[in-house]
């Protein structure tokens, strides 16, 4: 673990990164069944956001003061909270996953299809033909070439992935790109009036107003995270936008509004959200807050201290810069899969456990924002950041293993919080948070809720 958490923190400009590793201890046993070190990258990013948080709320607490374990990261915990962390009680948890969704053997080798948004299931079919199960598409796949079907879809405005090893991946354009980008991306855009922020010491984003723009599940991990401790977490959705599988895991601690930024009204909402906000948080491609009008110099004049956070799947430059993607075909995309495939003498891809990628990257997400906000609270600097999951992956598969990990112990009741939250599906229990910080606890204030459920309004 301290080896990945030496590399996330020395990508925060100014870190002391032995005197800040010395305040963190690692607690539990176990680690998911992987080919990669992926209980070692939770830990470590969950560490780095505790750290961040930490250091913003620092000057404010004689606690944090004390560096002695300041923070405790429980990685068997950590590694829970890396997949699923809601336990319904009397209510089920709908599909994750489109019934077409997944991997396809194609003429040589495998691709994976994406088809969980309406649009990108309609991408592929568009392609494929209009077929409804698996068994259907199967045989329609085998007769493609991998990387001519991957480049069909992608140009039909779909997400697909052809399986790669980590030695095609590490040649191939995007690669070659991803791994000459820093893990996070920042860019000073100079100083701007300070708005004065009272720290509470128990929760010390209260009052941080955050307008959330992210889906599926990077960036709402990051706000679920920023919310734990105070933040006032908007998430806006467009009108038909669903994750049925996901919404109820990562909406906690969230308010969900919907607006429509091709209507004018909506756009002078968001407009005047946009305004008082501190953080703007997104997982847009690179074009497609500018074809909405909204471009770098265009958010900083409505906002000009603004933090600007931002993910995209492939990364920020190299020719799959403006690419759709998700975690599993990321994984597909760099070797991962391939990887573990050829490790377990598999005949078909073997991903991580979980979709690792995505969440590691939400907590530098949230390390990203605290460490800006923090920069903005003692400078006046005004700092926007950049991560990939392509560049998370980068990092991951520099710790692939030659055994297989034995994997955790079978989940206890010890494991799982006492109180429950009333979700909009019902009740339900979440796993305990595996992040301690001294004189800092966590605590949501609003239970698991549906999209568009809440007005386009900030509370404070």
């Amino acid at each position: 673990m301290r080896v990945l958490l030496k590399e996330i923190l020395s990508a925060f400009p100014g870190i002391d990164i032995t005197k800040e590793q010395q305040g963190i201890s690692v607690s539990g046993q176990g680690d998911l069944p992987s080919w990669f070190e992926a209980t070692d990258l939770a830990s470590a990013s969950i560490a780095s956001a505790g750290l961040m948080l930490s250091r913003f709320a620092e000057p404010f607490s004689t606690q944090t003061q004390m560096k002695d374990e300041l923070i405790q990261v429980d990685r068997r915990l950590a590694s829970f909270w890396f997949g699923m962390t809601l336990r319904p009680t009397g209510w089920e948890l709908p599909p994750a996953w489109d019934p077409i969704a997944g991997d396809y053997r194609t003429k040589e080798g495998w691709i994976r299809l994406h088809t969980n948004a309406p649009l990108h299931r309609i991408a592929a079919l568009s392609v494929l033909g209009q077929h409804n199960d698996r068994a259907a598409l199967e045989p329609i796949v085998a007769k493609w070439e991998a990387n001519d079907l991957e480049a069909a879809i992608v140009n039909a405005n779909g997400c697909a992935a052809t399986m790669r090893d980590l030695a095609s991946w590490a040649r191939h354009p995007q690669g070659l790109a991803v791994s000459q980008e820093p893990l996070i991306i920042w860019k000073d855009h100079g100083e701007a009036e300070r708005q004065p922020h009272n720290i509470d010491p128990k929760r010390p984003l209260s009052g941080i107003k955050i307008l959330d723009l992210t889906r599926v599940l990077a960036g709402p991990v990051a706000g679920r995270f920023l919310a734990a401790y105070g933040a006032d977490v908007l998430r806006i959705d467009p009108p038909v936008w669903e994750e049925a599988g996901i919404i109820p895991e990562v909406t906690l601690g969230k308010r969900c509004a919907g607006l429509n930024l091709k209507e004018t009204e909506d756009r002078l909402i968001f407009e005047t959200l946009l305004a008082d906000a501190d953080v703007l948080l997104h997982g847009y491609r690179p074009e497609a807050l500018i074809n909405l009008g909204y471009d770098r110099k265009t958010l900083r004049k409505i906002n000009p201290g603004i933090v600007d956070v931002s993910l995209n799947a492939y990364g920020w430059s190299g020719p799959w810069s403006n690419r759709r993607g998700f975690d599993s075909l990321v994984q597909m995309s760099s070797g991962i899969a391939e990887y573990g495939m050829h490790k377990s003498n598999a005949d078909k891809p073997v991903p991580l456990p979980v979709q690792a990628l995505d969440h590691a990257a939400g907590y530098l997400l949230a390390s990203a924002v605290l460490h800006a906000l923090k920069e903005n609270q003692t400078s006046g600097k005004v700092f926007s950041a950049q991560l990939s999951l392509a560049r998370v992956a980068h990092l991951l598969s520099q710790t692939k293993r030659s055994t297989l990990s034995e994997g955790l112990s079978a989940e206890t009741r010890t494991d799982i919080a006492s109180k429950i939250e009333e979700t909009s599906w019902g009740p339900a229990l979440r796993v305990k948070f595996p992040l301690t910080i001294k004189g800092v606890p966590s605590a949501w204030d609003y239970p698991a809720s549906t999209l568009r459920s809440s007005p386009p309004i900030w509370m404070g």
